[in-house]
């Protein structure tokens, strides 16, 4: 498909090329009609409104995409005005959020030139030069120019069925190129963050990373140390929960990046232990595997696995002074967790799972008795389950742990009893204490 748009750019403006549906041939069907409907009452209003960015992106390569954003000429107030569920999010930028059912449709106006600014309440940039607000509004030329990759520059009009490339975002397309906008040290000083969408894209469709775009990044990584941990969080959130995870790790470590994520965890896989980069490894993999199923991912788990190499180095060598794995793993846990903290946020909700998963690893092998029953009981029982699963498929060697606790869940009350007294017998025994013979009590009374 993408090769025959390229015929058509023979635009007399030499910027704008205009492609036609016959060309183009998007589905019609596998649009959001959601975002339809948002562009059609925006467009009754007297507002251009197009679909822009990613969801245009894929369509163009016989993708389906899950969302789909909209870019329009009315302010965020306008937009308010228009539709009831709409609210108003974010100071950085300021974007509508228009709910129909349960989908959100994300709107933003036209950005204009960050230096055609009125007031610091329109746009301000901090001492190293990172974007904090940029609230400047524009036209469509000026908002495809301050988008960040080529690939993302594409407005399509549902009404006229015709996309608009003004950066040669097609061509990109055709070559598998992801390639910045502008001066490409300019655009990462001014948001760092971009050096990870620019991985993340090139993960995502398999794209490389065009030479210019690609040269800054290496060197200037340490820009992200100027970013706040809360919107890194989110943006490990899109690297490792899309399900191209690890590929995603494989770009991120070539290009530098990974360490001002986890840099806990970046020091122990240059370390080359080949058990930590293969645990890492398997939980990614794992991860993409879920998410091609359908099934659920928490960020607890992902960080949890992330963090373990890490808390296994910390753990051994706190045990060295003789310190209780119990303890040993909660100081562990909290120093780590504390490090972390500086560099990528973690909600309080997710750090109760983190600790959680890794304190099972301590009960699991207790298993005697009634303990079997009560672990299967906890509420993170399942995920603890998988993590130690993923521990054996790295090398670790836990004395067919894994082999037992699947078997426990697939047996009946009889099988499980089995599988607990076959445990008799099984580590160490607890030595005998010589005990003094407890003498016969006297009764004061009678002496």
């Amino acid at each position: 498909m993408l090769k025959r748009l390229l015929k058509l750019f023979d635009s007399p403006d030499g910027k704008k090329r205009v492609i036609k549906e016959n060309q183009h041939q998007i589905p019609r069907q596998d649009i959001s009609q959601a975002a339809l409907k948002v562009i059609h009452q925006l467009q009754n209003a007297n507002h251009a409104a197009y679909l822009v960015g990613g969801g245009v992106r894929d369509l163009l390569l016989d993708g389906h995409p899950k969302d789909f954003d909209v870019a329009t000429d009315a302010t965020p107030e306008q937009v308010r005005e228009i539709f009831r569920s709409a609210r108003i999010i974010g100071k950085r930028f300021k974007i509508v959020h228009v709910r129909f059912g349960r989908e959100i449709i994300e709107v933003t106006t036209f950005r204009g030139h960050h230096n055609d600014a009125d007031s610091d309440t329109q746009a301000s940039q901090s001492d190293h030069g990172v974007i904090l607000r940029d609230n400047v509004y524009g036209d469509i030329e000026s908002d495809a120019i301050r988008r960040d990759f080529t690939v993302n520059a594409l407005y399509y009009d549902p009404n006229t069925r015709e996309v608009l490339d003004f950066t040669g975002g097609a061509a990109d397309l055709d070559k598998r190129l992801i390639r910045i906008i502008g001066d490409p040290e300019t655009r990462y000083k001014e948001d760092p963050v971009r050096m990870l969408r620019a991985v993340r894209f090139a993960a995502k469709l398999g794209f490389r990373i065009e030479t210019t775009t690609d040269a800054p990044i290496r060197a200037h990584a340490d820009y992200l140390s100027h970013i706040p941990p809360a919107r890194l969080f989110e943006e490990v959130l899109k690297l490792f929960m899309a399900g191209y995870a690890t590929a995603t790790l494989n770009l991120l470590r070539d290009y530098h990046l990974f360490g001002y994520l986890f840099p806990g965890t970046e020091q122990q896989l240059e370390k080359g232990a080949e058990y930590d980069i293969e645990f890492v490894t398997q939980a990614l993999i794992n991860t993409d595997k879920r998410i091609r199923q359908n099934k659920r991912v928490t960020p607890a788990f992902i960080y949890a696995a992330m963090l373990w190499p890490q808390l296994q180095a910390e753990m051994r060598a706190l045990k060295e002074h003789n310190i209780s794995p119990q303890e040993a793993m909660q100081r562990a846990a909290q120093g780590i967790i504390s490090q972390q903290l500086g560099h990528t946020a973690i909600p309080k909700r997710f750090l109760i799972v983190v600790r959680e998963i890794w304190s099972l690893q301590l009960r699991l092998p207790r298993r005697d008795g009634r303990r079997a029953y009560v672990l299967m009981e906890h509420p993170r029982f399942r995920a603890a389950y998988d993590f130690m699963l993923l521990r054996e498929q790295a090398g670790e060697k836990l004395d067919g742990l894994g082999l037992w606790w699947t078997r426990f869940q697939s047996v009946d009350k009889e099988g499980k009893e089995k599988l607990i007294a076959s445990l008799k017998g099984k580590g160490k025994k607890r030595p005998n204490r010589n005990r003094r013979p407890r003498k016969n009590p006297t009764n004061k009374a009678d002496s």
